[in-house]
């Protein structure tokens, strides 16, 4: 059936002049991933889609469609009792489903024929997907990095934030791949995103920024948990001044347990997690520090972890490291007084700098 004419088809470069980006995928395609701020009103739910596609290859293409276009009826009846039961006559969704084909146009078609200017979005998310691909993949990132540096607990999240709300363009890793970047480091009662869904976060959260300025990131390695750093930003990052914050190791120990506070709740789960430790930390020494486990001296293993785990790869590294670096931050205290002092010199610092490429 050939498009009515009232209908649009909308380029995946903005969605601004609508007020729903609808996904009618199923919920299993939308949890993989999706366009942001995207709702999910899936035409085939995660079972029909499945059995749809076992009729097409085991019985007929005909039957298939059919059987889909029954469920895709009932479905969409369902979200305008539901999920669209309060929008305007005025109203203009964008739809979205793979490719822009069976899925989308049956969604659309119904809507228009409301009356609500209903737009597919051009190649559906498999041409969104690519052009976040080619953002994070196939081109110089484009902006002027500042990597915030330093050993484990030395406050860096906390100065980063404490950046952004001075006004200073920063860009969170491990918030978007909802891990704090250690073995220690996943966020209780949840997993990491998918990979796809952290590059669009990644992808999204450039889209806001302005290249002109300088945009502080901390730096991490190649991967943030199980999440990889696209190549786009982690070329940009191996070339990026830096700016050190140091602490004493008592100052970061504290400063540890406070942000991991969680896990001295569950000692089960925290020395199952310190015997993934590298092997080369020795047995006697994990041990050790399941004994402190077990004695509540959590401030003591996070010293000893520091010792023998978290200082000597970041003194590795460190010393590898030929990135230019911008200034010493001493913390004697990780505190609010020291957390918004650092990051009223990073301020300054980053003034006073003459930028670095922006191409790199």
């Amino acid at each position: 059936m050939p498009l009515p004419e009232s209908w649009e088809r909308a380029d995946p470069e903005g969605f601004a002049p609508f007020d729903d980006v609808i996904d009618v995928r199923s919920p299993a395609e939308f949890a993989e991933d999706h366009v942001p701020g995207a709702i999910n009103l899936p035409v085939l739910d995660n079972e029909e889609r499945a059995r749809v596609g076992t009729i097409y290859v085991q019985e007929s293409a005909f039957l298939a469609r059919r059987v889909g276009a029954a469920l895709v009826a009932r479905n969409v009846a369902r979200h305008l009792e539901t999920a669209l039961a309060d929008r305007p006559q005025t109203y203009r969704p964008l739809i979205y489903c793979w490719r822009g084909g069976q899925r989308s146009n049956a969604m659309a078609l119904i809507l228009g024929q409301i009356g609500w200017r209903a737009a597919v979005l051009k190649g559906g998310y498999k041409t969104y997907r690519r052009r976040v691909q080619a953002r994070l993949y196939d081109v110089a990132l484009g902006f002027d990095l500042v990597l915030l540096d330093g050993g484990t607990g030395a406050g860096k999240t906390e100065v980063l934030k404490a950046l952004a709300r001075r006004g200073v363009q920063t860009l969170d890793l491990e918030a978007m791949a909802e891990h704090r970047g250690s073995l220690f480091g996943g966020r209780p009662g949840a997993q990491q995103p998918s990979q796809k869904t952290f590059e669009t976060r990644l992808a999204a959260a450039l889209d806001r920024l302005d290249p002109a300025r300088p945009l502080v990131v901390e730096a991490e390695s190649s991967k943030v948990g199980d999440r990889i750093v696209p190549p786009a930003l982690w070329r940009a990052m191996a070339q990026a001044p830096r700016v050190l914050l140091t602490a004493p190791r008592e100052a970061r120990a504290r400063h540890l347990i406070e942000t991991y506070s969680e896990l001295v709740t569950d000692p089960a789960a925290l020395k199952h997690t310190l015997s993934q430790l590298p092997v080369h930390i020795g047995r006697k020494a994990v041990e050790a520090m399941a004994a402190q486990v077990d004695a509540g001296a959590f401030t003591d293993l996070a010293a000893s972890l520091m010792e023998l785990h978290y200082d000597p790869a970041y003194s590795r590294s460190a010393r590898e490291d030929q990135r230019p670096l911008l200034g010493r931050i001493a913390l004697e205290h990780i505190d609010d007084a020291g957390i918004e002092d650092a990051a009223m010199t990073i301020e300054t610092i980053i003034a006073a700098r003459k930028p670095h490429s922006a191409a790199s």
